[in-house]
């Protein structure tokens, strides 16, 4: 390469690296700022209208001695794996049947993702209707089998709020299979037609392995996007029945806007940051140095 062609190489990508400067902007007052903000207040000693007063490590000693985190945090991970175990073979089966080529799976690709557009709030607020034991959908349709206590005990509490997780987001998920299988070379299906490969051999010999980047991709979205799930379980059933469905992100609105102890809420709301960051940053790895230049590329 010619000191020319480094130098013109060089400015191009001085000139590029302008364009992330509103990205870093927006980043920094609506991310950095705000988490420095958070970072303070947990160190501080506020009910959320008074003065705020500095109170050392008070607040963090109250939430790691408190047994609720422990639990909470115990119940964020059970979220976080059942979700991604029902969301993942969902979202890639969904997504490679939506990149086919037939009209009507563009329309169907638009019906599927309707519910991610729709509010959790209502969402939470629909269900539970549906699922009320004496005016629910089973009551109205007559089926013994859906009036049960679906809110009410544990077991079918924790499954409920994973099945409405998953039926918001999958749809969204699927979206991102759906434009990795279209970046798979058509070449390769059609030398393993060549070789006689029926439908299942080339999804589990081509699909899935083109799809493992994407597949990371979409696991760090799900994994640290259910750190947040808040809404919808604070509607759907309030952290109950007694504590099965209470998640960290439940449990820091509760000490902050419900007890009015925002110095612990904050430090709850850090260990969620730094939480999110390990598992965003474990799963970096497992894609190694080259998965997104390899994603980019449909590998």
């Amino acid at each position: 390469m010619t000191s020319a062609t480094a130098t013109r190489r060089a400015g191009r990508s001085g000139s590029l690296a302008w364009l992330a400067v509103p990205a870093l902007v927006l980043f920094t007052g609506f991310g950095l700022i705000p988490l420095a903000g958070v970072l303070v207040l947990s160190f501080t000693s506020w009910d959320g209208l008074g003065d705020i007063g500095f109170s050392g490590l008070d607040s963090w000693r109250a939430v790691l001695a408190d047994p609720q985190l422990p639990h909470a945090l115990w119940v964020t991970f059970l979220v976080m794996a059942a979700s991604w175990a029902v969301q993942t073979p969902a979202s890639i089966l969904l997504g490679t049947f939506l990149a086919g080529d037939q009209r009507y799976r563009a329309f169907l690709s638009v019906l599927y993702f309707i519910p991610l557009l729709l509010s959790s709030a209502a969402i939470a607020i629909t269900y539970k209707a549906l699922l009320d034991p004496n005016f629910g959908l089973g009551a109205g349709l007559g089926v013994p089998l859906l009036v049960q206590d679906w809110l009410g005990e544990p077991v079918l509490a924790f499954s409920v709020v994973i099945f409405v997780v998953s039926w918001q987001f999958i749809p969204f998920h699927a979206l991102i299979y759906q434009g990795g299988v279209r970046q798979i070379p058509r070449s390769m299906y059609e030398a393993a037609e060549l070789d006689g490969a029926g439908r299942v051999r080339k999804f589990f010999s081509i699909t899935l392995p083109q799809l493992k980047y994407t597949i990371i991709t979409s696991s760090t979205l799900m994994v640290v996007g259910s750190l947040t799930f808040f809404d919808l379980i604070f509607v759907l059933t309030a952290g109950g029945p007694g504590d099965t469905t209470r998640v960290l992100a439940l449990d820091m609105y509760k000490r902050g806007f419900q007890a009015n102890l925002m110095g612990p809420a904050s430090a709850i709301a850090v260990i969620l940051v730094l939480v999110g960051l390990v598992l965003a940053l474990l799963l970096r790895r497992l894609g190694g140095r080259n998965a997104a230049h390899s994603q980019l590329e449909g590998a």
